[in-house]
């Protein structure tokens, strides 16, 4: 009995430890539960943010119409295609950057990462070639074939969730998954970090704070 159970504890600790998954969750202010995953020194969100709050209760404008969407300056949310009920669940909301700048979008106790925390994890797994394939979730079902090089050995599982354009418009859902860092460029850009079904490399630029992208928060 006494050998049993070394071996049921042994088992248990490699489920938890494979690959640096941990058996943890996180809370949003909405109530939404999101897995977390343990890459190397940083411990992630393992699904893309989709509250409609701010850690201190306060509502973030829900945005459809697409001259709206265009005019913004100040914070807003949306779903691909402004379908919620088949979006949000899957990928999560699109977030403006003056959405991030806030910085009270993540759960108390988490954050949008800066730039420099996102290259600690692209380094972490070998540099920006290779990390996007480590990130990616696995086969077709979300990605569009051929999701070239995707083993999401880091278990963060990253997701096509798409984006809206400056314009209002949705674009690349299954094609591409972008989140923002927290760091502005410019005035008028922020960093964002970038994968694509076509290539293993994960990108980092700027783009436009109006811009609709994922958010994957990191704990503090």
């Amino acid at each position: 009995m006494k050998h049993r159970n070394v071996i049921l504890f042994a088992i248990t600790l490699f489920c938890i430890g494979l690959n640096g998954l941990q058996a943890q969750t996180v809370k949003d202010n909405d109530g939404n539960v999101y897995k977390t995953v343990t890459i190397g020194k940083q411990v992630w969100m393992a699904e893309n943010l989709k509250t409609t709050k701010y850690n201190d209760g306060t509502a973030i404008p829900l945005v459809t119409d697409d001259k709206a969407w265009a005019a913004l300056t100040t914070p807003a949310l949306c779903w691909y295609n402004n379908d919620e009920t088949a979006n949000k669940n899957k990928y999560g909301a699109l977030y403006n950057w003056y959405t991030v700048s806030i910085n009270k979008l993540c759960p108390k106790g988490w954050h949008v990462p800066t730039d420099i925390e996102w290259t600690t994890l692209i380094t972490y797994l070998g540099g920006k070639n290779d990390a996007g394939g480590k990130l990616k979730e696995t086969r077709t079902i979300h990605w569009k074939s051929p999701n070239t090089g995707a083993t999401n050995e880091s278990g963060f599982t990253a997701l096509p969730s798409g984006s809206r354009a400056t314009n209002g418009s949705f674009h690349f859902v299954g094609e591409g998954g972008t989140c923002w860092s927290s760091m502005e460029y410019d005035a008028s850009n922020a960093w964002f970090r970038s994968l694509t079904y076509n290539y293993s490399t994960l990108t980092n630029f700027y783009g436009r704070k109006q811009v609709g992208w994922s958010v994957r928060c990191l704990k503090d």
